[in-house]
């Protein structure tokens, strides 16, 4: 039996009909789960088979929440389910990626998550779509982690109960560490997997893209940071130094001691060196390697946010919604 299909989405337009053109016949069934569109979204996909799952707006939406409530829909209607491709709206996936995904995992009864290469489709419209394509350029291999494109052993993801719907983001590599602690391995090929429209021509969108993973970062090391893995612990307390500790500490010295303090934003620079070095040695161009370096730097201003927005609503027990940046 092939993969079933679960594809969430939220007004995503003629990205969603692209998407779910993209998986006819390669798929036992799709399944298409709406988070409150009010672009016609529904309407379209029942329009091209697919079986829909409308969320109800009484509990918050989440990625999350959306990828369990269609995986539960996936298995009525395919009990016997093996695999199951997730994938968002905005993308569209490659033909034969399914048939390469099963195989695999057929033959590797140990690894419960396969991923390919996700590629930014409009690489060139915008430096932040370009940002897009280079972060997912990873090597294969066993791996922590992979996005939430990917396909997963449905058994698997039954043991270990899904996807935390408390998340608002981080979901897929918080699952992926869950997986791992039950002896599971996590899979990236190097075929090629998915299209992906990020649509980000502003530098806003980019904004808060980052204040979203600097939120998912501090939840994450949160929920697992104190376990032997020290999970998200490294990312968060970089997040920490660069985005709050170094400017405070810098403002006060230059305001008590002399300003001379000042010269300790050279740190910044250094940081940026560091990174660059790093996508260097991993062969990416040199434009891209400043590019990324020189954005990986400024997104600690954008994640501290994150990082304080998420505890504010911890220590308030305000809810937190869903950080969108289309």
């Amino acid at each position: 039996m092939r993969p079933g299909v679960v594809v969430i989405g939220r007004n995503e337009g003629e990205r969603l009909r692209r998407c779910l053109m993209s998986v006819h016949g390669q798929t036992a069934c799709t399944v298409y789960v709406d988070s409150g569109s009010a672009d016609g979204s529904v309407h379209l996909a029942r329009g091209l088979g697919a079986e829909i799952v409308e969320l109800d707006p009484a509990r918050p939406f989440c990625a999350a929440r959306a990828r369990n409530e269609g995986f539960d829909r996936l298995q009525q209607l395919l009990p016997d389910l093996a695999y199951v491709q997730f994938i968002d709206g905005d993308c569209k996936l490659f033909d034969g990626w399914l048939d390469r995904a099963a195989a695999t995992l057929d033959a590797r009864p140990d690894v419960a998550v396969v991923a390919g290469r996700l590629r930014e489709i409009n690489r060139a419209a915008s430096i932040y779509n370009r940002l897009c394509d280079i972060e997912w350029d990873n090597p294969p291999g066993e791996v922590s982690e992979v996005g939430g494109i990917a396909v997963v052993r449905a058994q698997a993801f039954r043991d270990a109960g899904g996807f935390d719907a408390t998340l608002i983001a981080g979901e897929e590599p918080e699952l992926c560490l869950r997986l791992r602690q039950r002896g599971w391995k996590i899979l990236r090929l190097g075929d090629d997997m998915a299209g992906h429209d990020a649509a980000m021509t502003r530098f806003s969108q980019w904004w808060r893209r980052a204040v979203r993973s600097g939120q998912a970062f501090a939840e994450g090391a949160w929920q697992h940071g104190s376990e032997p893995a020290r999970y998200r612990v490294h990312e968060t307390s970089s997040i920490g130094f660069w985005g709050a500790g170094l400017p405070a500490g810098i403002g006060i010295a230059s305001f008590l001691v002399h300003p001379a303090a000042l010269i300790l934003l050279a740190g910044y620079p250094l940081l940026g060196a560091r990174i660059y070095r790093h996508m260097r040695r991993r062969t990416f161009r040199p434009g891209d390697s400043m590019t990324y370096a020189a954005f990986c730097t400024l997104a600690k201003f954008p994640q501290v946010i994150g990082v304080g927005r998420f505890h504010y609503g911890r220590l308030t027990g305000k809810r937190r919604t869903i950080i969108e940046y289309k």
